[in-house]
């Protein structure tokens, strides 16, 4: 095949909680196919797995020990009826995780360097195809902007800066796509258009 396609499993398993309940764990399990899984977890070779358990936030409150035993092996799924769900994890795996994705950016911003912006940018198209309507002097900004945004959000672990620079991007993508929009946003404005609302107030 040209390309894996990846299934998903959804496993349902019932842990005790505690003597007086049980629940149920739903266990998400994505595995690359034709790729070896080994029974025994520690044996497993060339394959990526990710494993998430969700309990209820009432099971946390209630059995907290057995929810913590669970988040010795995987992340937890807190899940709440007033507000977002939480993620329980350990502080090492959690390190780890930021250490690596560090390790991943400085990579990344070496590859820049040594290849070049018109290389990256050519890897890029798989994943953002977009590019490919950008013009040269903007795919070698995005590239530049895209590699900076790595860096600071492996650096300060908040990946909503990536996800607004590609979402930029990706808009102006669309007005370069569309020559009549770029010529309308590209001419001169003349003329008052009035009052600016405070964007604090929208």
């Amino acid at each position: 095949m040209d390309h894996a396609i990846a299934a998903a499993a959804t496993v349902k398993t019932t842990q005790t909680i505690s003597k007086r309940t049980q629940s149920v764990v739903r266990t998400m399990i994505a595995i690359t196919p034709d790729r070896a899984v080994a029974s025994n977890a520690e044996q497993v070779q060339n394959s990526w797995v990710s494993i998430t358990s969700e309990v209820q936030w009432s099971e946390l409150a209630r059995d907290p020990k057995s929810v913590a035993a669970i988040a010795d092996q995987h992340e937890v799924r807190v899940k709440r009826r007033d507000g977002a769900d939480l993620m329980l994890v350990r502080a090492d795996h959690h390190a780890y995780r930021h250490s690596g994705a560090v390790t991943a950016a400085r990579a990344m911003r070496s590859l820049f360097r040594h290849a070049g912006p018109d290389a990256v940018a050519d890897a890029l198209l798989d994943e953002f195809p977009w590019i490919s309507v950008l013009p040269k002097s903007d795919r070698a900004e995005f590239v530049q902007e895209f590699v900076q945004a790595i860096a600071v959000s492996a650096e300060l672990g908040q990946w909503s800066v990536l996800a607004q620079v590609v979402h930029e991007w990706a808009n102006t993508a669309i007005v370069h796509a569309d020559p009549e929009l770029h010529r309308t946003l590209s001419e001169p404005t003349t003329g008052d258009f009035g009052p600016v609302p405070n964007p604090m107030e929208m």
